[in-house]
């Protein structure tokens, strides 16, 4: 019996610092800064307290504009001047996942826009997933339901993939964005 005890003490403690590590060790989940640049559809650069920042969009893939072999796809432009009417120039929050960078270095972000911004086609606002409590929008959620964003799960990263994919049906189904016609 005083080994179980023992056991259970010492499972105990390992638990415990364990914890203390991860608390330490933790980054932090979001971060708060202004756009600066908008690469494209789904990339920005964004200033930070102390450094800027380019960021990629988590979960979602847009056409590109400037591709390395594939040069510019179709909609790369209008993805992109959606982006930028969305943040541009605006305050934004980083909410970040699982895995906070990919391999190309960039900040792997769900980027959120204060819904006090005006919305770029001006009809009212956004329909997109908001965080009640500062009333921001998620410009990943906006560009998949207004149809200029493709869903692209890519795991550890798949905290909105449901809301992704919903959004992504319905602006199918309602040929908006880049789905007209298709």
């Amino acid at each position: 019996m005083r080994a179980l005890s023992r056991s259970a003490r010492l499972l105990s403690l390992l638990v415990l610092l364990a914890a203390v590590a991860s608390i330490a060790g933790a980054q932090p989940t979001s971060l708060d800064g202004a756009v600066v640049r908008v690469v494209d559809g789904d990339t920005i650069h964004v200033r930070l307290a102390d450094r800027v920042e380019k960021v990629r969009y988590i979960g979602v893939n847009t056409p590109e504009v400037h591709h390395p072999r594939k040069g510019e796809e179709p909609g790369g432009r209008e993805a992109a001047e959606v982006n930028r009417e969305l943040v541009e120039n605006k305050r934004v929050r980083l909410e970040l996942d699982v895995q906070s960078r990919d391999r190309y270095g960039r900040l792997l972000a769900y980027v959120w826009v204060s819904a006090g911004a005006e919305r770029a086609d001006g009809a009212g606002p956004p329909q997109s997933r908001r965080d009640e409590s500062e009333n921001w929008i998620m410009v990943n959620a906006e560009l998949v339901r207004l149809g200029y964003a493709q869903v692209m799960t890519v795991p550890p990263n798949v905290r909105y993939q449901t809301l992704f994919l919903k959004l992504q049906r319905d602006a199918r189904e309602s040929g908006r964005g880049l789905w007209k016609g298709v």
